[in-house]
């Protein structure tokens, strides 16, 4: 990444271990919910972002919104880490400085 550009960290594994956005090229959210991410390398490794649930499963567009949540924090200063939370108003993306 460039310096001046902030960095954007996903959180994967449930917390254990941060993806940086920029490395993301594909993205996958299946049937259960499970949010997967392809990143860019020659091996075509994928990190599993949030893992799939039944009830209650992410909205259909959640790998939409964080590509959303992400493009808006890319324009704010500082390095940012982004979560999957789920709340009594359903799942949300969530950021705080690193």
């Amino acid at each position: 990444m460039s310096g001046t550009v902030p960095e954007v960290w996903i959180e994967a594994g449930g917390g254990q271990d941060m993806v940086r956005a920029d490395m993301i090229v594909v993205l996958r959210l299946d049937e259960t919910g499970r949010l997967t991410a392809q990143l860019r390398d020659e091996a075509r490794v994928s990190v599993t972002l949030l893992e799939g649930s039944a009830d209650p499963r992410p909205p259909d567009d959640f790998h939409r919104r964080l590509i959303r949540t992400v493009a808006e924090l890319g324009r704010t200063g500082g390095a940012q880490l982004v979560r999957a939370r789920h709340d009594g108003d359903g799942w949300h993306w969530v950021s705080e400085p690193v």
